[in-house]
């Protein structure tokens, strides 16, 4: 069975994130989403996230396209991925964390070789989180 990740905040969870699961999904035939804690928001976007990641969580985990919700590691963003050793990772089109061939090297140093994809963008103007949400 080929296992393929996805990350993100998912805070709150829409459209475009939506489709990232759906592109995801046709890379194999299980997909695992990594939900980021709250503390990792906090620390790369500056900001408190609008829901808690409990919440957030239970949110990803009703979606049918995803078979497994987890939360990320709260230190080390790639001890998830040497748990459940995805054959495919996919990126949000808009992911800045980590670049394609960064995230290829840090990964390859670990001994893990996983295929990097990037999702393509689902209606940014409407659908991008720091937009959905917010009031005019």
């Amino acid at each position: 069975m080929a296992r393929v990740m996805v990350f993100g905040s998912f805070d709150p969870l829409h459209e475009g994130h939506r489709s990232l699961f759906r592109q995801a999904k046709r890379y194999g035939d299980e997909l695992v989403v990594a939900v980021a804690r709250d503390v990792n928001i906090r620390k790369l976007k500056g900001h408190e996230p609008r829901q808690p990641e409990r919440q957030r969580l239970a949110t990803v985990e009703r979606e049918g396209s995803v078979d497994l919700a987890i939360l990320g590691d709260e230190k080390d963003f790639l001890k998830v991925i040497e748990r459940y050793l995805p054959e495919t990772i996919v990126l949000g089109y808009d992911q800045e964390t980590f670049t394609d061939e960064e995230l290829r090297e840090k990964l390859a140093k670990r001994g893990l070789h996983p295929e990097i994809k990037r999702a393509v963008a689902f209606r940014p103007e409407t659908y991008k989180s720091s937009k959905v949400g917010k009031k005019e």
